[in-house]
């Protein structure tokens, strides 16, 4: 077996191993996304891409790691997969041994499985991938704590025609952004919530403005924008994020914004989104019915010099 640094040459074939890896139901159908996503990451992060190759050259795992310059010390796996035939045989433990010499030589002190936001594939293992849980734990990753995703029914999406009438009475126009919003949006995002949402609400509006299926719609009072959701950013499946202004909470803009996103999901033939990292869950499942679909354990380890 040979570790060797990913090179553009490899992407059908780590596409490919990721398909038959990576085979939950949420998983599945987008993992041509979430490798090329994990590809082309922010700025001011640095990566390391190493694929495993057998006798033949035939790629048989895949170890994606990045570091954000505002955290240095701080590393992330961001992606880890082997074929199932080649399981069991020191491929995953030689990958990630690979590309934790190179993070220390970053000078990275702590590694974690846990989403590198805003650029992420997941928060972090889902607790179906059983091989993935034991290898965190044979690797000497300690469980620190639990996020979720939660799944929306995009068959059962509520009729918001009376909210968005009412918040059209009260001055609030709610619409979809173009690129033309693009400015205003990531810096209300940037403001009131960060960095982090203001990348993702940007790649929103390019990647649907480049026909993919992805946006964001915005709630606006003359000029200000009060909130925005978004969805698309990672993947086409995946909702978020969303924010309102405190000024505006409770005013029913949430909502509206929300299931204008989930219909947009629905029109491009997806029968659920999930809701990615999940923070007020009574609100998704008051307002939409959302349930919690999958959770994820987060891992850390401090690396040794």
């Amino acid at each position: 077996m040979d570790v060797t640094p990913y090179a553009d040459h490899h992407l059908p074939s780590v596409t490919s191993l990721a398909a038959i890896a990576l085979d939950l139901p949420e998983d599945a159908g987008e993992t041509d996304a979430i490798v090329r996503r994990l590809l082309t990451p922010p700025p001011g992060r640095r990566t390391v891409r190493l694929v495993a190759l057998d006798g033949s050259g035939y790629v048989t795992g895949v170890v994606f790691a990045s570091v954000r310059d505002r955290e240095p010390e701080v590393g992330h796996l961001d992606l880890i997969a082997v074929r199932p035939a080649a399981r069991r045989r020191g491929v995953a433990r030689a990958l990630v041994a690979a590309a934790q010499q190179t993070l220390r030589g970053y000078g990275v002190r702590e590694l974690r499985i846990a989403g590198n936001d805003p650029c992420y594939a997941w928060p972090g293992i889902d607790v179906r991938y059983t091989p993935a849980v034991c290898l965190a734990l044979a690797l000497g990753f300690e469980q620190e704590r639990t996020a979720w995703n939660m799944t929306a029914d995009l068959s059962a999406l509520p009729d918001i025609t009376d909210a968005q009438a009412r918040l059209a009475a009260e001055g609030v126009t709610v619409r979809r952004a173009t690129a033309a919003d693009a400015e205003a949006v990531g810096v209300c995002a940037a403001e009131h919530f960060g960095q982090g949402w203001s990348w993702e609400v940007r790649e929103a509006i390019a990647r649907g403005e480049a026909g993919e299926v992805a946006g964001c719609h915005i709630a606006l009072r003359g000029d200000e924008v009060l909130g925005f959701a978004a969805y698309g950013a990672l993947r086409p499946s995946l909702f978020g994020p969303m924010g309102t202004l405190p000024a505006a909470r409770g005013s029913g803009i949430g909502g509206a914004l929300l299931v204008r996103c989930l219909a947009d999901q629905r029109a491009a033939g997806l029968a659920t989104a999930q809701i990615g990292w999940a923070g007020p869950v009574a609100f998704y499942s008051r307002t939409i019915g959302a349930r919690i679909g999958r959770v994820f354990v987060l891992y850390r380890k401090t690396l040794t010099p």
